[in-house]
């Protein structure tokens, strides 16, 4: 579903991302896990159609980022380090205002907002003004957006960025449902996250893939830990590893 080939992004002459390659199929949840820098949001960026990689190719369900994006567009649910909500219209009236822009069915839209907002825990402020929610209750209600037309991969960015620790285990548990139909790709600095919900791991570093293994498949060669604390390291040692 996710087809990734020596992607990079140059902004004059610094390279944010060098070359990174790295795939996702369906039914996969995949961790995209690296330190804060090391390429992750611009790369998702470029994934959801944000920003155009100065080289490289990706495909999303078969559609290039570059050449097909309003096809890409159709097939992805997008949730940024930072919703993107409006903050003059209630929870509600937001996701339908979103439930139109992704083609949702006029007769499925109410159903399908009840579902979703009870699924991201946000059924409770419904009817809040979105500027009146905490960072928390954004977070989710940005999941919520992000999942309403039931889309074929779901590219999250720091999904659990500002939960409180009981929200996060409920958030965690719901990633890794939509993993059972649908390909997620989970961009995150934190290690647990990457443990408890996903099935593959790509590790980055310095916008270059350094590990991309099954999560069960480097459990039995050796800890995520150890994998993650070379591939930060300054040393020549972290090419090796990888």
């Amino acid at each position: 579903m996710i087809e990734v080939s020596g992607l990079s992004k140059s902004y004059g002459d610094y390279q944010a991302v060098a070359g990174i390659s790295f795939s996702a199929q369906k039914g996969e949840v995949v961790g995209f896990l690296g330190p804060n820098g090391a390429g992750k949001t611009t790369t998702i960026r470029m994934l959801a159609t944000y920003l155009p990689p100065t080289a490289g190719t990706a495909t999303i369900a078969g559609f290039s980022v570059t050449t097909q994006a309003d096809e890409v567009r159709r097939r992805i649910g997008y949730l940024p380090e930072n919703p993107p909500l409006y903050g003059e219209m209630t929870v509600r009236e937001y996701l339908k205002f979103i439930a139109e822009i992704k083609g949702v069915p006029r007769s499925a839209t109410s159903k399908r907002i009840e579902e979703v907002m009870e699924r991201c825990f946000v059924a409770d402020v419904a009817n809040k003004l979105c500027q009146h929610l905490s960072r928390g209750y954004r977070q989710r209600v940005g999941l919520a957006q992000a999942i309403i037309h039931d889309p074929e991969v779901i590219i999250l960015d720091e999904p659990t960025s500002g939960l409180d620790p009981n929200q996060i285990i409920k958030i965690r548990q719901l990633i890794k449902s939509l993993g059972e139909n649908h390909t997620v790709l989970l961009s995150t600095h934190i290690l647990p996250e990457v443990s408890a919900v996903c099935d593959k791991v790509v590790i980055v570093n310095r916008g270059r893939v350094v590990v991309e293994s099954q999560l069960s498949q480097l459990s039995r060669e050796k800890s995520l830990e150890q994998v993650f604390l070379e591939s930060v390291s300054q040393e020549d040692s972290v090419d090796a590893a990888a």
